[in-house]
């Protein structure tokens, strides 16, 4: 069994649904060929009982022949076994095929949704992402759990109708020409079938969008009193979709009835031909045994074969969504020549408002409207494709992303937590940090107190969002795993909004004097963006900014006293 996830999910082929199932077949060719032959064995070894039974009958019972009853029960035997240990390999391959091709999707849209970030959410719906990533990695991995079936149905049904052919020309023939024609009557049930499928994936992945958001924005709507409007909404959104569910069943109900009518009555028929071969003559009772046994046999072929004509459909469907989640690109690109990296320590500008950062100095940033701030620390990052920053005279959009993401972190206003223990949230790169550091990084963002709360401390389990803690106390926790991170440039926004004063007051302290490296260390660049006075007072340089232009630029008390505008925003119209 392979480990999961993989080391590298490979590049899909997204110019169809069809190619992108071949391509996934192609990363995982060893296991579905050893699991076809498995299938082989398995299905073949049951194709060939009634054969060994019929010529034990012929050759033993009706010749009395001791020896050749025996040994035709052993060849019954053996084919026993045979069966049994292939179908439990066959049963155990087709469930590695499976998880493999659905995990690997899930991979592939996981890390193509990190790669593009936001650009994803302008294209899609939350749920679209959601639903591509479960429900339909699931059903591109029923193409693969089929396979070796598939397989052995085609095989043992090659071999049946040989069997046939050898026996009685006409019974062979009626074989060979009426289970492939059972399996194109059903093609007609099998395309409105896909369509319906396809309007009920992208009803579903409506509904998830609608309740994703609705989540989201709960204290919102119980604010504004919005919560019986969007259950209204999510109500008719359930209607629409359960009316799309009966309409997929009917036809459903369609197909599973006929799969067992349509090989019944076929069954019916061979077996009133054999018997009146039988009658007259023309075939010997172990034939017509082996008749019977052929008979009901061919039932598994005939219904695995319409089972993966089904679930390959499913399949397409599935592949088609998520080829337009991974088809979605992201808004920052890669630089075709890039330039090479400037020296630790350089000077971070920004041409567009006129900001320079000063190295190793802590600066705030500060506007009346908190969205030019935002703006610019968005490009101080390059989380948008501006071509106006430089690190060191290079522009940003010259460097590869891996060399910015590494130097320069912003982290967002409202920073995200994500499930597991509070170890690995503080250290989501793997690197194995000291509990010292980790411990000294929840000092400096004063959050103490957040693990003193936790029974099992550094392991306690993160819910996901983070939801088991107060605005305020994700806030410092992210604060403190960015500080771990020890970018050479930090740009924080709005990093102490959802806390108290008094720990905004030791927050503000602490981050000076760990970015400074607490005097024993290399002075670490900071940009903060905020409009509070106690975080500001606490910053080397403090930058105003108006109409999104650099305005004024000084010390906190010098600004105050000198720049009314400036007074104004971080007052709020208020004396100190």
């Amino acid at each position: 069994m392979r480990n999961l996830p993989y080391d590298d999910p490979g590049t899909p082929d997204l110019r169809s649904p069809a190619r992108y199932l071949i391509w996934t077949a192609r990363q995982q060719w060893r296991p579905l060929l050893l699991g076809t032959g498995y299938g082989i064995a398995w299905m073949g070894a049951q194709a060939l009982v009634p054969a060994a039974i019929g010529r034990g009958l012929d050759e033993g019972v009706s010749a009395h022949d001791m020896s050749a009853a025996v040994k035709w029960s052993l060849v019954v035997l053996l084919l026993a076994t045979v069966q049994a240990v292939a179908g439990v390999l066959r049963h155990r391959i087709a469930v590695q095929n499976w998880l493999n091709a659905s995990f690997r999707s899930m991979q592939l849209l996981g890390r193509h949704s990190a790669l593009v970030g936001v650009a994803i959410r302008r294209r899609l719906p939350t749920g679209e992402v959601v639903s591509a990533a479960t429900n339909d990695a699931l059903m591109i991995g029923g193409a693969f759990d089929i396979t070796a079936r598939l397989a052995g149905a085609v095989v043992s049904y090659l071999i049946v109708a040989v069997l046939l052919l050898k026996t009685s020309v006409l019974i062979g023939t009626i074989v060979l020409v009426g289970v492939p024609s059972m399996v194109v009557l059903l093609g007609p049930v099998m395309r409105p079938l896909q369509a319906r499928q396809r309007v009920q994936r992208e009803v579903a992945g409506r509904l998830t969008a609608l309740g994703a958001d609705t989540v989201a924005g709960l204290r919102v709507l119980r604010g504004i009193g919005g919560e019986p409007a969007f259950l209204a909404r999510y109500r008719a959104r359930s209607v629409e979709l359960r009316d799309a569910g009966v309409r997929v069943a009917s036809l459903q109900a369609v197909l599973d009835s006929a799969q067992v009518l349509l090989p019944g009555v076929f069954l019916v028929a061979l077996t009133w031909l054999g018997a009146r071969l039988a009658v007259q003559g023309r075939i010997s009772p172990g034939d017509i045994v082996a008749f019977y046994g052929y008979a009901f046999f061919l039932v598994i072929p005939i219904r695995t074969a319409v089972e993966a004509a089904d679930k390959i459909t499913r399949s397409l469907v599935g592949a088609r969504r998520i080829i337009g989640v991974l088809e979605t690109r992201p808004q920052i690109s890669e630089p075709s020549d890039p330039a090479p990296s400037p020296p630790v320590g350089a000077v971070l500008a920004d041409a567009a408002s006129g900001l320079t950062v000063t190295p190793g100095r802590m600066t705030g940033v500060v506007s009346a409207d908190p969205d030019e701030t935002a703006a610019i620390a968005q490009r101080l990052g390059r989380l948008e494709d501006h071509k106006g920053v430089t690190l060191g005279g290079v522009p940003l959009h010259r460097l590869p992303l891996r060399t910015v993401r590494h130097r320069i972190l912003v982290s967002e206003a409202e920073p995200r937590l994500f499930t597991g223990t509070l170890r690995d949230e503080l250290d989501p790169w793997g690197r194995a940090v000291d509990d010292g550091d980790l411990l000294a990084a929840l000092r400096v963002a004063a959050a103490d107190d957040v693990l003193d709360s936790l029974p099992d401390g550094l392991d306690a389990t993160v819910d996901e969002g983070g939801r088991g803690f107060s605005g305020g106390q994700r806030q410092r926790l992210a604060l403190a795993r960015t500080l771990l991170s020890d970018a050479e440039v930090l740009v924080l926004i709005e990093p102490t909004s959802a806390v108290d004063a008094h720990t905004e007051a030791l927050v503000s302290g602490r981050l000076r004097q760990a970015r400074h490296g607490d005097g024993s260390g290399t002075a670490r660049t900071t940009v903060v963006t905020s409009a509070s006075p106690l975080l500001l007072d606490r910053c080397d340089e403090v930058v105003f900014v108006r109409d999104g232009m650099v305005e004024a630029r000084g010390s906190h008390r010098d600004l105050l006293a000198d720049h009314p505008p400036y007074r104004d925003t971080v007052t709020r119209g208020e004396d100190l």
